[in-house]
């Protein structure tokens, strides 16, 4: 008797006992950009007679996104507006598969400034600043503005 009763021990034992458990995931959107570094400063002090102010650039700062999703775009606008005859343009490279719009005038309003971001990650993409002036313009003081970068659904 003992022998068969040791068969069946070890029989029961080679079938293993199994559980299942449901896992819930879900991945949503990310949409993330960085700004790193400032412009260098910019003065308008010199024109060629006969002519306007020269215009000056501002450069040495770099933007970055990371997006999961298609059909995005960068958009650009200033906390309060510019001095009378004064125009401030910036420009954002543009990522792998995306369009830059080039210098574009920033102003309180939104404007697009990067079109057609599909899903992906850039780094280390370059931003320049313009600044041109008329020559009705004298600003004695320096003055500032933040610049507000948005990812929004494109168009």
């Amino acid at each position: 008797m003992t022998g068969i009763v040791a068969v069946a021990l070890a029989g029961s034992s080679l079938q293993g006992q199994s559980a299942t458990q449901v896992v819930q995931f879900q991945v949503t959107a990310v949409n993330q950009m960085a700004m790193s570094g400032d412009p260098s400063p910019m003065v308008i002090g010199l024109a060629t007679a006969g002519s306007a102010p020269t215009a000056v650039n501002g450069t040495g700062s770099t933007w970055a996104i990371t997006t999961n999703e298609a059909n995005k775009k960068v958009t650009a606008a200033i906390d309060q507006p510019l001095p009378t005859g004064v125009t401030l343009e910036v420009f954002l490279a543009a990522p792998s598969g995306a369009t830059s719009a080039g210098h574009v005038a920033l102003g309180v309003a939104a404007a697009d400034v990067v079109t057609g971001i599909s899903a992906g990650m850039a780094s280390a993409l370059p931003i320049a600043y313009r600044l041109s002036a008329a020559i009705t313009t004298a600003i004695t003081a320096p003055q500032t503005r933040t610049v507000t970068f948005t990812i929004v659904s494109g168009s």
